[in-house]
């Protein structure tokens, strides 16, 4: 079994360098995908959703279940015994004393950043496919803020938790409404400590303090305009 420990908020914490690798797998992610969608999925049915024959499917099914991400659901035998997420929050740092450890953080961490964007890319390009009521809800955002690092932590607090709502419709489909469908929204958020070095050393240079203009979040294709743009 993996050393890593589900905390009293239901959260995995990740600290096993095996765990890790053991998840930063393309099958294993989307399995993980799946159940996060589907409540309880069988071997089988994994197959048909993934392409995968179900001992594929089951084997990694299992080392999941080693590594503490799924656990049984109960029921059935084989190929057709269901699995269910064993936690649906995951938190990973990459800030590890141990090389290996923190190796293997980063590992995954690029592994997954790299999977949500390109699903976030091509569906963001191609959002004229969308279903015709969809059309108009995706989103895309940006902007700086000036915080503190507790300031920062506070406002990813109050993000992370509004971003997990509806906690209901995540194991018992029968209450998702009608015309639900599963969003997928990321919050990211890092300081820009080169920038601010940049604009330091400019503002010494010429004598005198200056701060980054403020650049106003722009949405879905929308960019910002240009110094000198004329204004409606």
């Amino acid at each position: 079994m993996s050393s890593d420990e589900t905390a009293a908020d239901g959260v995995l914490n990740l600290t096993d360098p095996k765990a890790m690798r053991a998840v930063a797998h393309p099958v294993r992610m989307a399995l993980l995908e799946l159940l996060g969608v589907a409540s309880t999925l069988t071997a089988t049915q994994a197959s048909e959703a993934l392409g995968e024959s179900p001992a594929n499917c089951a084997f990694h099914l299992r080392t999941l279940a080693k590594y503490g991400y799924v656990t049984e659901a109960g029921g059935g035998k084989g190929r057709e015994r269901p699995w269910r997420l064993a936690t649906r929050q995951i938190r990973l740092t990459t800030h590890h004393e141990d090389a290996a450890t923190a190796m293997s953080a980063r590992a995954l961490n690029e592994f997954w950043l790299d999977r949500v964007f390109q699903r976030a890319r091509q569906i963001l390009t191609n959002a004229d496919e969308l279903p015709a009521e969809w059309r108009g809800t995706e989103e895309s955002s940006q902007g700086i803020a000036f915080l503190t690092p507790d300031e920062l932590r506070e406002v990813s607090k109050r993000v992370l938790d509004a971003l997990v709502c509806h906690k209901e419709r995540h194991d018992d489909p029968a209450k998702r409404p009608p015309g639900a469908l599963p969003v997928e929204m990321v919050y990211l958020a890092y300081p820009l400590a080169r920038l601010a070095e940049l604009t330091a050393a400019e503002g010494s240079e010429e004598g005198s303090s200056r701060t980054p203009e403020n650049v106003r979040p722009h949405r879905n294709n929308e960019r910002p305009e240009p110094k000198g743009a004329a204004q409606p």
